[in-house]
């Protein structure tokens, strides 16, 4: 992640630059704004590699002797089919549809979509006993 945060530092520099000269020549809000977002973004990106490069230190895709396997992590749970997608999905169709025709449609809504969130977080959550 060393490279990352190198070259996202880099680019965090050249919007802050750009944000400094932009705002004294031109003198406009606006535009001053989105440059200094932009380099808020690439700071923060930035930052979340140099953190994540001192906790863990060099990767295996930036070592030369390292092999695939190096970089593959554990195989996990995968689950073979599942209702509480679809739910989800009608849910926020009901939802927002509720937001056009009326209260009582979103509320509906709200509940269905409710149920499929907790029917995907918790489908699984009695396997590991």
């Amino acid at each position: 992640m060393r490279t990352e945060s190198l070259l996202f530092g880099g680019v965090a520099l050249f919007f802050a630059g750009v944000a400094a000269l932009y705002g004294w020549w031109s003198g406009e809000p606006a535009g001053t704004a989105a440059l200094l977002v932009a380099f808020l973004m690439a700071a923060v990106i930035s930052f979340f590699g140099a953190v994540q490069y001192r906790r863990k230190g060099r990767r295996p895709q930036d070592r030369g002797d390292a092999e695939v396997a190096d970089g593959a992590g554990p195989l996990e749970f995968f689950p073979p089919d599942s209702r509480w997608p679809v739910v989800t999905a009608l849910g926020f169709a009901v939802t927002a549809l509720g937001v056009v025709y009326g209260l009582w449609l979103f509320l509906i809504g709200g509940a269905v979509l409710a149920r499929g969130v907790l029917g995907l977080v918790f489908q699984y959550a009695g396997r590991g006993e």
